[in-house]
């Protein structure tokens, strides 16, 4: 078995700073470099391609942790990363917003998760490679050693990105837990993680195509995002929401169901905005709002990151927030 190590050892550092007053939020999951290539001319198989390369750090919950400490959240984050700089350097830009990693592992047997995406001279996407096996490595006991960590969480965001057997268990132990659960599906593939009993998730993000995965919907049935909504609460989870891009989303809640409309952008790079919708919502219950309202205050924020070139948004701020809601340019 592979040595395993948490972040403050492979470090050598501490936790963060303790950003923000409003509460505290554990987010648990991926952590990617993400790798974008984009063609200059049309693809051809099989011989070399000119393209333009960029680096970033990824990862739906390391997403989410980031807009989450602009916007002046206090984060701990938990997940694993192999023994490379790669995952060196996402932990120290990690540390460098504020964010707790201390309850991040090390593995020495798998490389830091890596997303590659080869993109066609119209941006769109010819082809992606995905090596995210280190996740696997994010067993139960890896659960128990971050446990006291995530427990002194308000609430704990969790993706799919982790092993079916660990995403049951903290589902499980968030029963006697006083954090709310938030969870994200990821992909259909993924969805397919969760149990079939959804009881333990206080609120469940997902999309239309992952919903109908999650419900095993037949060929031919697919149900529509409120539909869907509605049926994963049948399931066990407290509130739901699916989204539909730049349609907006529907919500179910105990009170019923309605639609959150998407905030009108000029966009420059799609990527990251479910990730900051996520975030947003998250910062708008902590705030106190409802989830409607709170669902509102995330399609800002998604709005905001599809007009950067960014995955997060590097000047996200309450200040920019504030400032976009009350009218003002982005």
């Amino acid at each position: 078995m592979a040595a395993v190590r948490s972040a403050s050892e492979a470090t050598g550092s501490g936790g963060g700073r303790g950003m923000g007053q409003m509460g505290r939020i554990g987010c648990l999951g991926g952590a990617v470099l993400d790798r974008k290539y984009h063609a200059r001319k049309p693809l051809v198989a099989a011989t070399s391609n000119p393209a333009s390369g960029s680096r970033s750090f990824g990862g739906v919950a390391r997403n989410v942790a980031e807009n989450l400490a602009r916007l002046g959240i206090d984060i701990c984050f938990v997940s694993v990363v192999g023994n490379d700089e790669g995952g060196r350097a996402l932990l120290r830009h990690l540390q460098e917003l504020g964010i707790d990693v201390t309850s991040v592992e090390t593995d020495d047997g798998h490389p830091t998760a890596e997303y590659v995406a080869v993109l066609g001279p119209e941006n769109d996407l010819a082809l992606g490679i995905a090596d995210m096996d280190v996740f696997e490595t994010f067993g139960i006991e890896a659960l128990e050693r971050a446990w006291p960590t995530l427990a002194c969480c308000d609430w704990v965001f969790m993706d799919c990105n982790l092993p079916a057997e660990t995403i049951a268990a903290l589902m499980a132990r968030r029963r006697e837990a006083s954090f709310r659960l938030a969870v994200d599906t990821v992909s259909s593939p993924k969805a397919l993680r969760l149990p079939t009993d959804l009881s333990g998730i206080d609120l469940l993000f997902t999309n239309e195509d992952e919903a109908n995965a999650l419900l095993a919907v037949r060929p031919g049935a697919r149900l529509g995002a409120t539909d869907a909504a509605r049926s994963l609460r049948g399931r066990g989870a407290d509130s739901v929401v699916v989204t539909m891009g730049a349609r907006g989303a529907a919500i179910a809640t105990a009170a019923g169901t309605s639609l959150s409309s998407a905030i009108p952008a000029q966009p420059v790079d799609i990527t990251g905005a479910g990730d900051a919708m996520i975030a947003g919502t998250l910062f708008g219950l902590l705030s106190g709002s409802p989830l409607e309202v709170a669902a509102g205050t995330g399609a800002l924020v998604a709005a905001l990151t599809v007009e950067s070139p960014s995955s997060v948004r590097p000047d996200l701020s309450p200040a920019l927030l504030a400032g976009r809601a009350a009218g003002s340019p982005g």
